[in-house]
């Protein structure tokens, strides 16, 4: 059985479709869907039909031509099933990339045959190295004016340090672009038909064969690194098979040590079946990647799981999304199998839930299954969980690694005009935080507002305008704002001693020593007390004094960060000395030595990366600078200019809109977090003015 079982999970693949924005990502799957028979016509992003791509299910989605959701999808090709996850290409939906590369065996990474590697295919890609994820590239759009994909794999080498090795060339480019040449069986593959489903594959043409026996040979020298066979049959000059070539190329590519880089136009229809066989070839299967789990009944020791449906189950809640149907849970299984209404235990609450209805996820519509295996990805109907949440079957207590979640950047007020709309707007703001890790809600005490935060303009405009449409909250939103911090620059003692008497037991306790800048990190304590001069049940309490503090600097009221505080000494008493009494010693101590410690406003900076028409350039250059932005780099790459800046965020807003006039719209920016730095003194005093003032 178990046999039977492993064959079925070897021919499984989960696969992400991940590049920077207008790469052709939600095109070519809309393609894949196509050629694997999951769809029967061909919807575009853009769609001039009214329809849009099947992937791009969310209004918005179609509105803007943007994915801003990734979408999960199920197909088959040549009997093996693909699960597909379409990602977004902005940085400021980055959590919906991270979450998928999460439980993703293999990638594909897509990269327009013009534009070459952008600024978020370099984002994207440290994600994938982040969680080990094995890639096989696609060059899209092939067939556009300016197309180089000699030039991208280039890019590949020297800007992301794959080790690219070209598996195809192509057959033309440009308005000529008729197909493929594909180096591993030596032969043309051109596509025919209305959608290109019929695949022609024919010799060589003449003007072609030098540059497919030279690319050739580069391939076979790169991979065969990866197979002693192959070696072996280079060197005696016997014949080299197809098998021998793919499996080298697959070795190679499970090792993370090569990308096979395939091309072609999905708008055009070229390309895309040679992709599939690719993914199947290629790509790991779930047994051949290594998942670890953590053993909470063992002082989290790291376990190695197996894809075998007869262990006990393990899986990850990777997704929520609030449908049509009611709240929907992506689960990617691990180990175990799992079938329609079995108990399933959350290890983060222990709480026990019965899996009702299982289904498999196509885009926004679905089907229903009645059991799933290891290695697999299903979506569960009606089960209360968060994101990130392990389910067993009760026999384990294992809880997969968390993933990485970036801290939002900026904030915004949002106020609801009535009551109907406050109760639509807590509902929107419920799902929208359960859903997204990087969207957080709090209420401010001083202003009673409602702030929302996140990764950029964009994230929070997206989500202000989902609010108002699929909740119908009429709302107003005030002036975005940026997290601020304060950081102390110099030493200060304390030496505090916090007295009170009220007849009966009265408080007492001091405390010495001194607070310091920390440069990395956010805050450190340190006990250098000896001698008992501070009784050690109470040091506890002074750390929790020290960190009631670091909410609220008294230079501008903003959060505190970078402070190290270490204790030496201080004095307790036998009756009067308490928790309580020590934490708001820590409290006056801490007050008393950051008025002198000369704290400064620091400011969070981030990395923007500019791509231009060279001829706008010097516009952008200018539109930064003005911004106080600090230029890191400039490049130049034929037509194309990216500008790499690092810009204080409150500069930042309303770029967009700068920058699209200045260059005629052709011109885009991504933009994503980089560190905290100082503000300089003389804006630094007119926020702190402002703030002050706002808080009167």
């Amino acid at each position: 059985m178990a046999t039977k079982s492993s064959e079925k999970i070897a021919q499984l693949r989960n696969i992400g479709i991940s590049a920077h924005i207008d790469s052709g990502k939600t095109t070519l799957t809309e393609r894949i869907l196509f050629y694997t028979r999951r769809i029967h016509a061909i919807h575009d992003v853009k769609g001039k039909d009214g329809v849009g791509a099947t992937m791009d299910f969310m209004e918005l989605e179609k509105e803007r031509g943007i994915t801003i959701q990734s979408a999960a999808t199920f197909c088959s090709w040549d009997n093996h099933p693909i699960n597909i996850i379409d990602t977004p290409g902005h940085v400021d939906f980055t959590i919906e990339v991270e979450r998928a590369l999460r439980v993703l065996d293999g990638a594909v990474l897509v990269l327009c045959a013009v534009g070459g590697v952008q600024s978020q295919s370099v984002t994207v890609d440290r994600q994938m190295v982040r969680y080990r994820v094995p890639r096989i590239a696609f060059i899209n759009k092939c067939d556009r004016t300016g197309a180089d994909p000699f030039r991208v794999v280039r890019q590949l080498k020297e800007k992301l340090n794959h080790n690219a090795v070209m598996l195809q060339v192509p057959m033309g480019l440009e308005k000529d672009h008729r197909g493929v040449i594909d180096l591993v069986s030596m032969k043309a593959l051109s596509f025919d038909g209305e959608h290109g489903e019929e695949i022609l594959e024919t010799e060589i043409p003449a003007e072609f064969v030098d540059l497919a026996k030279e690319k050739r040979e580069e391939m076979l020298d790169a991979i065969s690194l990866f197979s002693d066979t192959l070696t072996e049959a280079i060197l005696g000059e016997e014949t080299i098979t197809v098998e021998m070539v793919q499996e080298a190329i697959r070795r190679g590519t499970l090792a993370l040590e090569l990308t096979p880089v395939l091309m072609g136009s999905a708008y055009k229809n070229k390309g895309v079946q040679p992709l599939l066989d690719a993914v199947v070839d290629y790509l790991p299967n779930p047994l051949d990647i290594e998942n670890e789990a953590l053993d909470l009944d063992k002082d989290e020791e790291r376990i190695i799981l197996a894809s075998e449906a007869d262990l006990p189950l393990v899986m990850l809640a990777f997704k929520l999304e609030v449908s049509r149907y009611g709240q929907l849970t992506y689960v990617r299984i691990y180990q175990g199998c799992l079938n329609k209404g079995d108990t399933i235990v959350n290890t983060r609450t222990g709480k026990e839930v019965k899996a009702g209805r299982l289904v498999r996820m196509h885009a926004d519509e679905m089907e229903e299954i009645d059991s799933t295996t290891a290695g697999d990805i299903v979506a569960l109907f009606g089960i209360d969980c968060a994101s990130g949440d392990t389910f067993t079957d009760g026999k384990l207590r294992y809880a997969m690694t968390s993933m990485h979640v970036p801290a939002p950047v900026i904030s915004l007020a949002v106020k609801p005009k009535d009551k109907k709309a406050d109760m639509n707007l807590s509902k929107a703001l419920a799902r929208f935080t359960k859903e997204d890790p990087t969207f957080k809600v709090y209420l401010d005490p001083e202003t009673n507002e409602t702030i929302i935060c996140g990764m950029g303009e964009l994230h929070l405009d997206v989500y202000v305008e989902r609010m108002k449409r699929e909740y119908a909250a009429d709302i107003e939103t005030g002036m975005p704002k940026v997290a601020y911090r304060e950081s102390p620059t110099s030493r200060a003692d304390f030496n505090y001693t916090h007295k009170k008497q009220t007849g009966g037991s009265g408080q007492f306790g001091r405390i010495a020593g001194f607070l310091e800048p920390l440069s990395e990190g956010e805050f450190e304590f340190v006990n250098k007390v000896s001698g008992g001069a501070i009784p050690t049940e109470f040091i506890p309490a002074c750390e929790k004094g020290f960190k009631a503090c670091l909410a609220k600097g008294g230079f501008a009221g903003f959060p505190v960060v970078g402070v190290r505080v270490t204790i030496n000494d201080g004095s307790s008493h036998s009756v009067d000395s308490s928790d309580m009494a020590f934490q708001q010693a820590a409290i006056g101590a801490f007050r008393e030595a950051y008025e002198k410690s000369k704290a400064v406003l620091l400011e969070p900076v981030m990395r923007v990366v500019v791509e231009t028409p060279s001829e706008f350039q010097g516009a952008v250059l200018g539109s930064l600078n003005q911004r106080r932005g600090l230029i890191l780099s400039t490049s130049e790459d034929g037509v194309f200019s990216a500008v790499e800046a690092e810009v204080p965020l409150s500069e930042m807003f309303g770029y967009s809109t700068v920058l699209r006039s200045s260059t005629q719209g052709k011109a885009e920016f991504t933009m994503e977090f980089s560190r905290y730095n100082v503000v300089p003194k003389a804006l630094a005093e007119e926020i702190v003015k402002k703030e002050k003032e706002g808080r009167k």
